[in-house]
């Protein structure tokens, strides 16, 4: 049964990280481009003021959806342990417990998340004119929380299973449905911003939905039995061992990304319009990144839990030459004609705001191989078992990126702002390669038996 699904333990370990991280990159590229449409699509039919509600809760979004997609990725790591161990009855167990903990943590964000949001919204100094727009998007995104764990749950179970192709149709048709969604509440019924948060939601919940008929249908060696479902004390404590510092990962980036955001808003609406011009460029090229990520810590769970550590190096070697040449290549790409690429977002004279979008495209394309690094080692290690050691990359992060803002906004330079995400990738890489070769070494010692087979 196991043939089913995608054995990334056999086979051009090149090759088949390339070709699971394309559907990933993909999907994540396409998502990009969906959520510029629903941005235009509040921008344009419902005013500056709903945009601004939406835009205001970006902040919060963030931390929500990176908190859940860290987790059910980390809940998943065991699961592909077990698929590469080819113990398909472990692998159940572990599904079961992963889909316990996904359920209490969804009830848990939910309720917090609710009582929080308007005292949060008031320390960020959220706007008067816009509070009760954002108040109502951010408490109906948050009241659809279980909508988006289903789907990042399930999807993180068929990846772990090596399957990369079918969470990415149901995000393509998500997506889609989401832009239909949005012009249906916002043009039809005229729902306003809350509109467009109902359509986030809805459409989340039935791509859930259509994993869970897609593993009901499809793929039966995921259909647990009674026993799967009992608790396991053992395998719970891996589990949040592994989900909460993948999680609280994306929480110290997100904290990272509002003292930059501080020390831009010291600089003037045109520096704030021109980064988040380039920030947007940014975005849609290094979709790449995050999913040679994910690739690599299904790659590494499955091949750790078959004990076949010469491979994982060697998947460590191909994916960072891949990620290197395509590095390479963006950059040049973007640091040459990515400015104008301003037009897709503002209109106008942007002689001076695509001159300061030209210098933040200079600055972190230069640094796209450390960037590289983070993403692909960080997520291997993690794939390996590793919870804690890449959170504290993270922290190298948050402690790069914290500084270089703070002077910035000390000397109100925008070069300076523009530095912040290059440091900390510098110093989390480097931090990493040694988390790396550490990592390796300790396993190497663990599955000495399975040398020869190698």
């Amino acid at each position: 049964m196991k043939t089913l699904q995608k054995d990334l333990t056999t086979g051009n370990p090149g090759k088949i990280i390339f070709n699971f991280t394309l559907p990933i990159f993909i999907g994540n590229v396409f998502q990009q481009f969906y959520s510029m449409a629903d941005t235009i699509i509040v921008g344009k039919f419902v005013g500056t003021k709903a945009l601004a509600a939406v835009g205001s809760t970006g902040t919060i979004m963030f931390l929500i959806n990176g908190f859940i997609l860290g987790m059910t990725a980390g809940f998943t790591v065991l699961t592909a342990q077990k698929f590469g161990a080819g113990d398909m009855k472990a692998m159940r167990k572990t599904v079961g417990n992963a889909a316990i903990l996904a359920i209490i943590m969804s009830l848990i964000m939910t309720v917090l998340g609710m009582m929080a949001m308007k005292p949060l919204l008031g320390i960020m100094k959220t706007p008067d004119d816009i509070f009760k727009d954002a108040y109502a998007y951010i408490m109906v995104i948050c009241g659809g929380i279980a909508a988006q764990m289903l789907y990042n749950f399930l999807s993180s179970v068929l990846r772990a299973l090596g399957n990369s192709k079918v969470p990415l149709y149901f995000l393509i048709l998500a997506a889609l449905l989401n832009i239909v969604l949005d012009m249906v509440f916002i043009i039809a019924f005229h729902m306003g911003a809350t509109g467009a948060a109902w359509a986030t939601v809805i459409s989340q919940g039935i791509s859930g939905i259509l994993c869970l008929v897609y593993i009901v249908r499809a793929v039966p060696i995921l259909h647990l039995h009674k026993e799967d479902w009992r608790p396991s004390g053992h395998l719970l404590k891996i589990q949040l061992a592994v989900g909460i510092p993948m999680a609280l990962q994306y929480s110290i980036t997100a904290i990272g990304t509002m003292m930059v955001q501080t020390a831009l808003n010291l600089l003037g609406s045109t520096q704030v319009a021109a980064f988040t011009a380039a920030n947007k460029i940014e975005q849609i090229v290094t979709q790449a990144y995050v999913a040679m990520g994910t690739t690599m810590a299904t790659y590494c769970a499955q091949n750790i839990g078959a004990g076949k550590i010469k491979r994982i190096r060697q998947g460590f070697k191909s994916i960072t030459i891949m990620g290197s040449i395509y590095s390479v290549v963006v950059a040049a790409i973007i640091m040459t004609v990515g400015k104008y690429m301003t037009y897709l977002f503002l209109s106008g004279d942007l002689t001076e705001i695509m001159h300061s979008v030209d210098i933040y495209l200079k600055c972190v394309g230069t640094f796209f191989i450390p960037l590289t690094v983070v993403n692909v080692y960080r997520n291997g290690i993690q794939g390996m078992g590793y919870g804690l050691l890449p959170m504290m990359a993270g922290v190298a992060e948050l402690v790069g990126r914290g500084v270089v803002a703070m002077i910035a906004a000390g000397q109100k330079s925008y070069f300076g702002v523009c530095m912040a995400s290059p440091a900390a990738w510098i110093l989390a890489s480097a931090l990493l390669i040694v988390m790396y070769y550490y990592v390796i070494h300790q396993n190497e010692k663990r599955f000495a038996k399975y040398a020869d087979e190698e």
